[in-house]
């Protein structure tokens, strides 16, 4: 009968049309509805290890959110600072010749660092820190990269900005270390709320 065909087929519409609603919403989350560094490829974080929030920051906001992190964390704090310290107009990123233009156009110009982390072969877990310029990490987080052994260590990179994307930056450091287990770097803007830094902070 024409009335039982009919029924038949709107059941059949609506089996096919339940399966794909449910396939829109079952099964592995989307990359953003995961919380920040904990997507299904990120490797487990040692729970019990010596860890540390290293960081370098020129205006203070990457000082903010690793200052942030660590209370969080109740770890301790080491600043990558220069044995020259950047000025005002150094950090003209607008002027081709200022410290920073150079810098940024001359990969090999490393600023010296002033000091050394304390207990560097007993950390195991390292929060780095670090603003974006021109879309990277300034040369002298990849000095202090380039100069440490990360071997048995675990790295979780952090940056901050105000418009710019993390873009490549930690894989770029990753490979410059040469070593270590990295983790997905993660992107903050420059006025990130302290409870966004410390629900990140959760997830490690």
């Amino acid at each position: 009968m024409m009335w039982k065909k009919a029924i038949a087929l709107l059941c059949a519409f609506l089996a096919v049309g339940g399966l794909t609603g449910c396939g829109g919403t079952t099964g592995a989350p989307h990359r953003e509805d995961k919380a920040a560094g904990a997507s299904s490829e990120t490797p487990m974080v040692k729970k019990d290890g010596k860890a540390i929030v290293v960081y370098f920051s020129a205006t203070g906001n990457t000082k903010r959110a690793a200052e942030i992190i660590a209370r969080a964390k109740g770890l301790d704090v080491w600043e990558i600072k220069p044995k020259e310290p950047y000025t005002d107009s150094d950090l003209d990123y607008r002027n081709d010749n200022s410290r920073v233009s150079r810098e940024h156009q001359d990969r090999s110009i490393m600023p010296e660092i002033d000091g050394d982390v304390p207990g560097w072969d007993s950390d195991e877990t390292v929060f780095l820190g670090y603003p974006i310029w021109w879309g990277e990490a300034p040369n002298i987080v990849y000095h202090f990269v380039r100069s440490h052994d990360f071997s048995g260590k675990q790295v979780i990179p952090f940056c901050t900005s105000h418009s710019s994307d993390l873009g490549d930056s930690d894989v770029l450091l990753e490979e410059t270390a040469k070593s270590g287990e990295w983790f997905p770097g993660t992107r903050f803007s420059g006025g990130a709320s302290e409870s966004d830094l410390i629900d990140w902070s959760r997830h490690f």
